[in-house]
């Protein structure tokens, strides 16, 4: 046997992940004329977050028409806030219709990436094999890995725990005593659902977030007529409620004092559904809207009140076998702990399983301050391309826009090596250390830094590393072009790729 036939299997580009980010890249490659490519999927399916967080009530909190790709428009969804087995399901139907799934690999979660300099390539190592790829494209995306935090005892708890990303739909709530660690996004969703089926839901919470009213409504037969007939009826829908969102940017960064009329109506979603003022003390948060993520819900407020439910401030302080202890020393008998504590987000797990020519992870090379140029590319990682990177995350619109504007950019990047003939794109660390001493200028003053809180945005140091501090149409602006100047090129011989 020669070494060619024990060779692994070679790719133009290898893509980690079929999230929006791996499924866009994909099809945007093979629009534009580049089917070498594979695609390593950890899972069985297609989706991403989506197919992975299957909560009860889980839903997105961006409307269905902004948050959907712009090149596949759907005229079907149900709802103008859609649930998460509409999105998934679109995914899954955008990934078939643009011919993604035969490149798709399932079961191959990527353990590690190391690029060869000799060979010019990365070998990626999976549990299903090895591959090696000319370029790397990270689509993991910050909400894939949950982040379940370290509490003293909790390895001695004799009943369930699970996070709600990997929820245990095989575990019945009906009667127990549950506990629920943390008031995020997804615990907003998840706990009026399972309120009326426990016996005790006791919901310790660190910080109250602020809640305003979620104008969810159903979306009617004739609507989606209309979208079908007229696409250009959905586009303007689309474009509407981007700009609509695109105004909040207002009060995250020109002028954090808007947030306190953001404060005023939260307080009145409160007022009406939460009368009993203890309550509306523990509930009420004392930094400005838009510091910690703002969240939408019509029904938390009203379950937070019932009897069985009890609202712990202070969060947790250990776990003992068959009980959750708070900070005052108080202890609640509970059989099923919940966590909705959220994501690896400012120490993405890729970072720990990707390393450079030396051998030395990302992980370890970016420290605590994680940074990208334009938040795709890193210096020293050479054609490696990183989506949903350091500072590409909206706080007030559509995480898919920024994700298409990065794809934009890594297909801009493959064109410019197809006709310059150049196998390698490294960043310069000069570019990429100006372009985040922009990105740190444009962050001062925003909501995100100035508004009083601590949040899963800001890293140990107190530095956002997750948002992009200003309009998301800027951020497209900025990965519109690639500039050959700010990279470090070899050209070579190579084979065709991308079309020019």
């Amino acid at each position: 046997m020669t070494e060619q036939d024990t060779a692994p299997p070679h790719f133009r580009v290898a893509i980690i992940g079929t999230g929006f980010a791996g499924i866009g890249t994909a099809v945007r490659l093979k629009q534009a004329g580049l089917d070498d490519l594979v695609v390593l999927e950890r899972a069985d399916d297609i989706g991403g977050t989506w197919r992975d967080n299957t909560y009860p009530g889980a839903a997105c909190d961006v409307p269905s028409h902004l948050y959907s790709f712009s090149f596949a428009p759907n005229p079907a969804w149900s709802r103008s806030f859609s649930p998460q087995p509409e999105i998934w399901d679109y995914l899954r139907r955008v990934a078939k219709d643009h011919d993604v799934v035969r490149h798709v690999r399932f079961g191959h979660a990527v353990t590690a990436a190391h690029w060869e300099p000799g060979a010019n390539r990365w070998r990626i190592e999976t549990s299903g094999g090895t591959v090696t790829a000319q370029f790397l494209v990270s689509g993991c995306g910050g909400l894939a890995d949950p982040a379940i935090p370290n509490l003293p005892g909790l390895g001695t708890f004799r009943g369930t725990v699970f996070h709600s990303a990997r929820w245990r739909h095989d575990h019945d709530l009906t009667g127990r005593r549950v506990a629920v660690v943390g008031t995020g996004a997804s615990a907003v969703q998840f706990v009026p659902r399972i309120q009326p089926r426990v016996e005790r839901l006791h919901l310790f919470q660190r910080t109250p977030p602020w809640i305003i009213p979620r104008h969810d409504r159903d979306l009617t037969g004739p609507e989606g007529w209309l979208y079908r007939r007229l696409p250009i009826a959905q586009q303007i829908a689309r474009k509407s409620i981007y700009w609509g969102r695109e105004s909040y940017i207002l009060g995250f960064v020109t002028n954090p004092r808007i947030m306190k009329g953001v404060a005023a109506l939260a307080r009145f979603n409160m007022h009406r559904h939460v009368k009993d003022p203890e309550l509306r003390a523990k509930l009420t948060p004392s930094y400005l809207p838009g510091c910690k993520r703002i969240l939408l819900s019509n029904d938390y407020y009203p379950a937070l009140t019932r009897p069985n439910v009890e609202v712990v401030s202070g969060g947790v302080a250990r776990v003992t076998p068959d009980s959750v202890v708070a900070p005052d020393g108080t202890e609640r008998a509970v059989d099923t702990i919940i966590f909705g504590t959220g994501f690896h987000v400012t120490d993405p797990p890729v970072a720990s399983w990707v390393y450079d020519a030396e051998g030395v992870p990302l992980a370890e090379r970016w420290g605590e301050d994680i940074e990208a140029l334009r938040g795709t590319t890193v210096a020293g990682y050479p054609n490696l391309f990183i989506l949903s990177g350091p500072n590409t995350g909206p706080g007030h619109t559509s995480q898919v826009f920024l994700i298409e504007a990065q794809i934009a950019y890594v297909l801009q990047a493959l064109k410019y090596a197809a006709r310059n003939r150049v196998d390698r794109l490294e960043p310069r660390r000069e570019a990429q250390a100006a372009y985040n001493a922009m990105v740190r200028r444009k962050m001062a003053g925003t909501v995100w830094v100035t508004g009083g809180c601590d949040s899963w945005y800001l890293n140990s140091k107190g530095r956002n590393t997750t948002l992009w501090p200003g309009f998301s149409w800027e951020f497209a602006l900025r990965t519109r072009r690639f500039a050959p100047h700010e990279y470090h090129l070899r050209k070579e011989r190579v084979r065709a790729g991308v079309a020019a």
